[in-house]
């Protein structure tokens, strides 16, 4: 119907036809530009893993002995065909997601990859398909949105070289050209991994929480590709535990948690579970996932994912009364205008309905959400009062113990500042040491001849001999970060040594008593 003049407001714009407008190569350094943090990126990448059903997943870092290479991602997800891994690449391409998804826009793969690397590259197999991959890079995308085809003997090769996490289906994303690898010095690559691996470990831990209580394995690797005489060696490697912001164990005020209503606009009613931790709570999931302050707030989650940490969201501003005051809610199922969730699924931004109808929120019992924070503030200030014990301040533990423990280590201990953590490691040493310290660099390294005594003769990985290195860690934890070497200090580590020297011929003595 053609437009008519009129002095009288339009309520729609008229319009005289279309054109389709396909995005400009230029796009692509908006694709690379979503600000993504590293973290968020590789967690991002893991959605979609989950999305496709894998219950496995192990994030690699590959190295030498200069420089840190290449990422990979692997899982033993349902896979891609050579259709689906073009469909996959495809910038801007819709995409229907199930209920259930952790997937929302379909730019996650491409944009969240590209953001930290030049070289973006998915290999795939299915049950019924045979391994096949594309590469898209950041020059393939300014000409004309190019998207390579990965030689299918390469791609088999790739998927063979994980055959422990790829049985019979499975992908493999590959970033190349990451740009915070390359600005690592050289000899500083260990450093730099140890940092990077354990602020991922922690939002891994935190952000995918549920799905690793409901028994997702996902693993954090490190391999050396130029050891190992020219076929590698693992160097690293850590199992991902659950970092539940809830999984207090006593709460910090009887009663809790309590579940609420809220009435919101738009939506219709909205579950609230509040919790109250316990004061001064030393717990992981309490203390070790960020600013206590920051931390206070909403959790919201969407499919069982968390994404977003805390915060109030405008309902009212962070103190430092309120850090024990956490709430757990579940976005619905359905598209709405009052919350929505940002595309690198990190913030929920919430319209003044939600923040309205919180204020109205009440639980079974007729009590009310202020009366939730006026608790949480009650215990907090009950807890400040209590006399606690200090204890004494450590070096950090680092590599080569088993994560479990250094998070137990945390929760118990305070930890120096700026103190570089005590690595473990096996070494070349003399018959008569079992172990040595490095204390320039903060390793302890333990005599690799007596390796097979503390895993039953079996290959060690790099965080075996857990009880063994945790002691060493105990005992030896205050002969690091000092500054002048006191001669009574060597003696007593000499004397460690030939006791423990002992103590490994009676554990062989006994291994051979057991095997004959």
């Amino acid at each position: 119907m053609s437009y008519k003049p009129s002095a009288n407001w339009q309520y729609d714009v008229p319009t005289t036809g279309s054109t389709h407008l396909p995005p400009d190569a230029g796009y692509g350094k908006a694709l690379t530009n979503q600000g993504y943090g590293f973290e968020v990126a590789v967690a991002d990448l893991i959605d979609n893993s989950i999305d496709a059903g894998a219950d496995k997943v192990v994030v690699h870092f590959l190295r030498d002995a200069s420089r840190i290479l290449t990422l990979l991602i692997i899982d033993n997800g349902k896979g891609m065909d050579e259709e689906g891994l073009d469909a996959a690449m495809t910038v801007g391409r819709r995409r229907d997601y199930g209920d259930g998804a952790l997937g929302m826009y379909g730019t996650g793969l491409k944009a969240a990859s590209l953001s930290h690397a030049s070289s973006l590259t998915v290999v795939s197999r299915t049950k019924r398909s045979r391994a096949a991959g594309r590469r898209l890079t950041a020059e393939g995308i300014e000409d004309s949105f190019r998207c390579d085809t990965v030689d299918p003997r390469y791609a088999q090769d790739l998927v063979d070289r994980y055959d422990g996490i790829i049985e019979w289906q499975g992908t493999v994303v590959r970033w190349d050209g990451v740009r915070s690898f390359e600005t690592v010095g050289r000899g500083q690559s260990d450093q730099f991994l140890s940092k990077a691996i354990a602020r991922l470990e922690t939002h891994l831990g935190l952000y995918l929480h549920r799905y690793l209580q409901n028994g997702l394995n996902l693993d954090i690797a490190v391999w050396d590709v130029s050891s190992g005489d020219g076929l590698g060696e693992e160097v690293d490697h850590i199992a991902v535990e659950a970092l539940d912001p809830f999984g207090y164990k006593i709460p910090g005020k009887v009663g809790y948690p309590r579940k609420f209503t809220a009435p919101v606009e738009g939506i219709g009613d909205v579950q609230l579970t509040a919790h109250i931790w316990p004061a001064k709570s030393r717990q992981a999931g309490f203390r070790q996932i960020g600013s206590l302050t920051a931390r206070q707030g909403f959790y919201f989650y969407r499919n069982d994912r968390l994404v977003q940490a805390g915060g109030w969201n405008g309902l009212r501003n962070p103190e430092s009364h309120l850090v024990l005051a956490r709430v757990a809610v579940d976005l619905p199922d359905r598209a709405n205008s009052v919350l929505s969730l940002d595309v690198k699924k990190e913030n929920v931004t919430v319209t003044p309905a939600f923040t309205l109808g919180v204020e109205k929120a009440v639980d079974s019992a007729g009590h009310t959400f202020h009366d939730f924070l006026a608790d949480a503030e009650a215990a907090y200030r009950d807890g400040s009062r209590r006399t606690e014990i200090v204890r004494k301040a450590v070096t950090p533990p680092g590599k080569g113990l088993d994560p479990k423990i250094k998070r137990v280590i945390k929760e118990e201990l305070p930890e120096k500042a700026g103190e570089d953590p005590i690595s473990f490691s096996w070494g070349t040493l003399p018959p008569d040491q079992f172990f040595a310290l490095d204390r320039e660099n903060n390793t302890v390294f333990l005599n690799k001849s007596y390796r097979d005594d503390f895993n039953d003769g079996r290959r060690g990985g790099a965080n075996d001999a857990p009880v063994t290195k945790t002691l060493l860690y105990l005992l030896l934890e205050d002969c690091f970060g000092l500054g002048r070497w006191e001669r009574g200090r060597q003696d007593k580590v000499d004397y460690w040594n030939t006791i423990l020297l002992a103590s490994v011929d009676a554990q062989r003595v006994r291994r051979a008593q057991a095997s004959s």
